[in-house]
């Protein structure tokens, strides 16, 4: 199965998350919080303006980004957590 999106959303693949503090301290997996950085995988066309045309997304493929605790809808692909979110979920997009 595959995913493309449709219109301005996007799909993001969560990053794995540090199970390490800074200080040595193990965090089990169990208590960890899912992680609000994803790398995107997908993008959509973008939206319609009122002619027609569609309105290309700021975000691209490979783009690392920050998004909210509860943005998006879950979906598994081919043993992968992807989230399917629009483009206005995101918050920033992560400079290396």
């Amino acid at each position: 199965m595959e995913l493309s999106p449709l219109h301005d959303r996007v799909i993001v693949k969560r990053l794995d998350q540090e199970t390490k503090t800074a200080s040595g301290i193990v965090i089990p997996e169990g208590a960890a919080e899912k992680p609000d950085q994803g790398e995107i995988v997908a993008v959509g066309p973008g939206k319609r303006d009122d002619k027609g045309a569609y309105i290309p997304l700021d975000v691209k493929v490979g783009d690392r980004v920050l998004f909210g605790k509860y943005a998006g809808q879950t979906a598994k692909v081919n043993g992968d957590e992807l989230l399917v979110m629009r483009e206005e979920d995101i918050m920033a997009v992560v400079k290396k």
